[in-house]
This record gives structure tokens, sequence and C-alpha cells, in this order.
């Protein structure tokens, strides 16, 4: 078995040692063994634990990882198996919640434009009991996707009274969608800021290119850190169950 210093596995990482002894003390690798002068001595199985850690943050985030390699060294394998699962659920959620916004965003362009791309003109406004009427809502309702931060319409100085801009009537639209589509309204407030973020229908088809690159990335580096994790099960000697075909 080799063995190895605290700046062998640190080097491959680009860490620093300190680091390093961090990552043992947090329960993310295991304990070293130590040299009768008290110096730790790391193995191929320590390497191992720290290249899966380091896979599993780049797939899951930091803390996320650091509870799975915290469960597999208290020897509670299905707990860890169990965390990566819901990191896979939010994956899929996002991945369900990108493909929807695609299917408003293009619902709402043929809605105001058949045939051209781009959001509904800037000079269309609307009074609240117009946008109730057009969406077949109640202005309650209205009211209430205004408290959840879905809209944000502007008020007459003169007489206080909301109106709804082209841009508000799009949210309220896509809003309206998400919402038979069964979404909750603190779900659609953050669909609905990612197009204010991009700046409405028209740009938001670059911020979408840019969220299925990142959505793909996420997906890749699950599947390294799999491949990472399951080497260092392997020379741990965990017992695990063998798979079966689910057929009798």
């Amino acid at each position: 078995m080799n063995k190895m210093r605290p700046a062998d596995l640190a080097r491959e990482h680009g860490l620093s040692t300190q680091a390093v002894r961090n990552y043992e003390r947090d329960g993310f690798i295991p304990g070293a063994g130590r040299t009768p002068s008290g110096y730790r001595i790391y193995t191929e199985t320590h390497a191992a634990a720290l290249r899966a850690f380091r896979a599993l943050v780049t797939a899951y985030g930091h803390t996320l990882a650091g509870r799975v390699m915290i469960a597999i060294h208290d020897a509670d394998i299905d707990a860890a198996l169990k965390l990566l699962d819901r990191g896979h659920e939010q994956l899929l959620r996002d991945r369900e919640t990108l493909d929807t916004v695609r299917r408003a965003v293009g619902y709402l362009t043929a809605e105001h434009h058949p045939g051209t791309p781009g959001p509904p003109p800037v000079s269309a406004t609307r009074t609240v009991g117009e946008l109730a009427h057009h969406l077949d809502v109640t202005p309650a309702t209205l009211r209430a996707w205004e408290n959840t931060g879905i809209l944000t319409p502007e008020r007459d100085p003169a007489t206080g009274y909301r109106f709804y801009t082209a841009a508000d009537i799009r949210d309220a639209e896509l809003a309206h969608l998400l919402r038979r589509g069964g979404y909750g309204l603190h779900r659609i407030a953050a669909v609905v800021e990612q197009i204010r973020t991009a700046g409405g229908t028209e740009t938001l088809a670059g911020a979408l290119a840019d969220w299925q690159r990142r959505l793909t990335a996420r997906g890749l580096a699950m599947l390294a850190a799999a491949g990472r994790l399951g080497e260092y099960l392997e020379l741990r000697g965990d017992p695990l169950p063998h798979p079966t075909s689910g057929r009798a």
C-alpha cells in the first residue's frame, strides 16, 4: 500500500495541505494513520476519497458532498444514496422547469406576434380590471400574484391606481399558464424573475440556452462523481447489496 503525505494529496487538486487536513477533520476523507513521530500517513484509499469528494462538490455543491462523505464514513450507505437521489430529483425538476419556460415563451411569442418573435408592443397597458378580464381571473388573484412578486405593476401618480405595462402583461400571462400547469406561486415567481433578468422573451433565448448548458454540465458532473464514488467504495471494501434484475 503506497504511503502518501498531505502534500501528495493536495498537489493533485491544487489544494493546500491545510485544506486536506481540514477535510480529514470534517469527516470528508477518512482519518489518517500516523508515524511514530506523529506525521500523517495517507494511502490510495484516502486519495480516492478526496477525488470522490471533489467530484461530488462539482456535481452537488460543498454541503451535500460533505454530508454524503460523512454518511459513508458512518457506514450509512443508504443515507448517502438518499442524499444523491435528492440531487438528481432537483436536476429533473430544473429540466422540467426549463421545458415549461420554453413552451410558455413560445406560447407568448405566438400569442402576441404570430410568426414574429418578440414581446407585445411596449405601448400596450391595462388596468387591473382589464387585465383580470383578459385572463379570466379576479382582481384579487392579480393582487395575490403581486404580493408574491410575480407582478410589479406601476401606479398612476394622480390616482394611485395600478396599471400594467407590456412586460407586466407578459408576466401575468406566463403566470396564468404556469398556474394552470400546477405550479405554486413561489415557483412561478422564480421563473418570471428568470425572464425579467434576461430582459424579456426576445433576449431570453440566450439565457435558456445557457441554462440548458449548465444543466447538461451538472448531469455530466453527477455521472463523473458517481464513478469516483464507486471507485472509493470499492477500495474501502464496503459490503454492498448485489443488484438484481427484478425478475423472479
